[in-house]
């Protein structure tokens, strides 16, 4: 996947060309083009969930909580943004092909699925993409669920159904993988402290 979003971006760099005059506006139909839109949103969801993580390593390190930075951890964030960027973008043009419309009933029904099915799917997808560099990623993984589901799926509740209103409501498709990212910032900190941190019994032991 990393290798063929490197070779990806650089074949866009050499259509995009050197003018200045006209490449912001090249470069944006390029990259939410229908060609290159999984590119583009795996890009930017492997890049906000590093700065995720990076972010909150800063913190913890600000705070004593850890020694050194782990740039591993770093790394393997961006790969379980990966995985949920290729979720996300699949979700969304598959919401959009079964429920067609920007009415509030459509919009209800789509956060409702959203929630629903699509939340513990990503969720189950975050702790198993990370679980793949642990020891034993089956172990691993079944504890991590156990331990932590709940209280990432609490935090879901409490942030996306305010923000897909308008996501569903507002955005065409190609944006909207775009705009959950950035949304997303701090929720990828609070879910890299939920990660990495022992228990999950409490807002203040989580990831």
């Amino acid at each position: 996947m990393m290798q063929a979003l490197g070779l990806t971006w650089k074949r866009i760099a050499t259509k995009v060309g050197p003018e200045p005059m006209g490449c912001f506006k090249r470069l944006h139909n390029l990259l939410f083009s229908n060609k290159y839109l999984l590119y583009t949103n795996v890009s930017i969801s492997v890049s906000l969930s590093a700065l995720g993580d990076c972010i909150e390593q800063k913190y913890e390190l600000y705070t004593g909580q850890q020694a050194n930075y782990d740039y591993k951890r770093t790394i393997h964030m961006g790969f379980s943004g990966a995985a949920v960027g290729v979720l996300c973008h699949n979700w969304y043009k598959v919401l959009d092909r079964f429920i067609v419309g920007k009415t509030t009933s459509m919009v209800v029904k789509k956060l409702v699925l959203d929630q629903l099915i699509f939340s513990p799917v990503m969720i189950m997808t975050f702790f198993g993409s990370l679980a793949l560099f642990e020891e034993n990623p089956l172990e691993n993984f079944r504890d991590e669920v156990t331990d932590k589901f709940v209280t990432l799926y609490r935090a879901e509740w409490m942030v996306w159904p305010p923000a897909q209103i308008i996501n569903f409501y507002f955005l065409p498709t190609k944006y909207r993988v775009l705009y959950d990212n950035f949304i997303s910032l701090g929720y990828d900190v609070y879910t890299s402290q939920v990660k990495h941190n022992k228990s999950s019994t409490s807002p203040d032991g989580d990831r």
